[in-house]
């Protein structure tokens, strides 16, 4: 390659270098080109003129849920959290192959290859545990490495309390759909981590359990039972198995928690036993310091999602406060990129704009930035045992061989920078567009920007059929629109009246 970046932000960039990969691993970065190589060695075949390269570690997606489709496309109004998780209800259940590979293989293009599926949307085609399978088999055929997170609740569907007051606050002509669809009985805790348990055994037993970890999915604190969260940490707790959950996402989440959990929430979730080296918590958007020391001194690792708490208007994480207590920071795009584009590259320039600091003051530097990035996400997904033992993030030996190709002369201007160190333009101007190849586990997966396991663009078309067919196939499609439609507008009276203080307290 023209330049190599082991580490951006933490160490320079090696110049006409060569870079060694044997067993899926990195041995050697830094011979220049010219040299004498390893006469048993052959190249990777990698697009364009190696004077055209400069190859980057690959990122990783801290926090994700394995959508195939925009968000935009529904056509609805761009609401806050509480009103938009309804309306993902309209998309009908479809092959969940083809849902998780046309997102794997978008996620792969941008730069991912090591992602967290937070699986909080059945298809509800198959069982359960097939349907497990199925996104474990679409996760390998893409290339990419995921976590699977099957999701837990069993409590307050509509909003955070009781289903019966929400219903009562809605509109009449909308309380019967809504209830039937949305506010239906959940099963039992012991059914609910039996069925988990079944699919942490049948990805252990079909081989898949090396593209597909499995983690503990609690959704949230507001939607899981004190008996759930108590069973999923002594599950947890007995076999090392991560946990991946929402925290404090929004501002309804934080006034419902204080409400709920006087001593604290973060306080609560220690008592059960969740707090460890195992756990990743998404968001976090509204911990206070006093809870982020304590999950700190806990070893937790937190995503932050920008660009979704952003559309969402959830707030901006506090990063700052973060960093201050000693947590570990990771970088999540949760199916919400900024241009949902899953561009990976782009939201942690974004998160570095928000949090690095105002004037001369430097919260973020560079090299932290890529670590929330890259490493830290890898440990999010992994979890601590994995990362320990398979070191990612970096191009160094020993390392996994995951790392991102990009096209130097789309990265630097040749005016100004053919003979510079293009460190500065990554962190100025890197996004996906500039991703030329990428390098998966020391594979090439994605090829002058094409991925090489699927025909994405077959699996995508596939997808929007699928969709669009079983939507012309129930009548009932455009009513239940126009019904979230109004759920939407009365959920915000609702949050703004107070009623749900009035009904948590």
């Amino acid at each position: 390659a023209a330049w190599v970046l082991p580490a951006p932000g933490r160490s320079g960039a090696n110049a006409s270098a060569r870079i060694a990969i044997k067993d899926g691993r990195f041995t050697s970065v830094g011979t220049r080109v010219g040299g004498s190589p390893d006469p048993s060695a052959r190249p990777l075949a990698l697009s364009g003129r190696w004077e055209d390269r400069v190859v980057v570690p690959a990122l990783a997606n801290a926090h994700d849920h394995g959508r195939g489709w925009r968000q935009s496309a529904l056509g609805l109004p761009r609401w806050p959290l509480e009103s938009w998780l309804p309306t993902l209800s309209l998309v009908p259940g479809v092959d969940p192959y083809l849902v998780a590979a046309a997102s794997f293989a978008r996620s792969l293009r941008a730069g991912v290859t090591t992602a967290m599926v937070h699986y909080t949307r059945w298809q509800g085609l198959v069982d359960p545990v097939f349907e497990a399978l199925a996104v474990a088999r679409a996760a390998r055929d893409v290339g990419l490495r995921i976590a699977f997170a099957p999701s837990l609740r069993d409590q307050q569907p509509l909003a955070y309390c009781d289903s019966a007051p929400v219903l009562a606050a809605l509109r009449p002509s909308i309380r019967d759909a809504v209830g039937r669809r949305l506010a239906a009985p959940m099963p039992p805790v012991r059914e609910q981590l039996a069925r988990v348990h079944a699919i942490a055994s049948a990805l252990a037993t079909s081989g898949l359990s090396e593209v597909a970890a499995f983690q503990y999915g609690p959704t949230g604190v507001q939607w899981c039972s004190d008996e759930l969260l108590r069973s999923v940490a002594q599950a947890s707790g007995e076999t090392g198995r991560p946990i991946h959950m929402h925290l404090l996402e929004t501002r309804y989440q934080r006034e419902w928690a204080d409400a709920r959990f006087p001593g604290g929430i973060v306080t609560y979730l220690d008592r059960l036993g969740l707090l460890s080296e195992r756990l990743t918590l998404a968001h976090c958007t509204w911990a206070r310091r006093e809870e982020l020391d304590l999950l700190a001194a806990r070893g937790v690792t937190i995503a932050i999602n920008t660009s979704s708490n952003l559309l969402l208007k959830s707030g901006i994480a506090p990063v700052r406060e973060m960093i201050e207590a000693g947590c570990r920071v990771a970088i999540g795009l949760d199916g919400m990129a900024l241009d949902e584009d899953d561009d990976a590259l782009r939201e942690m320039r974004l998160g570095g704009a928000l949090h690095r600091g105002w004037g001369y003051e430097q919260v973020i530097d560079d090299g932290a930035l890529w670590d929330m990035a890259a490493v830290n996400g890898r440990r999010a997904v992994l979890g601590a045992p994995g990362a320990a033992a398979e070191p990612g993030g970096r191009i160094e030996a020993g390392y996994v061989a995951d790392a991102l190709v990009l096209d130097r002369q789309a990265l630097v201007d040749p005016l100004l920078g053919d003979a510079l160190d293009p460190s500065e333009a990554l962190f100025a101007v890197g996004r996906a567009a500039l991703i030329r190849d990428v390098i998966a586990g020391g594979r090439v997966v994605v090829e002058a920007g094409r991925v090489r396991g699927v025909d994405e663009v077959q699996i995508t078309q596939a997808l929007r059929d699928a969709v669009q067919t079983a939507i012309g196939a129930d009548p009932t499609w455009a009513d239940w629109r126009s019904s979230l439609l109004a759920l939407g507008e009365d959920l915000g009276p609702f949050y703004r009246s107070g009623r749900l203080l009035t009904c948590c307290g």
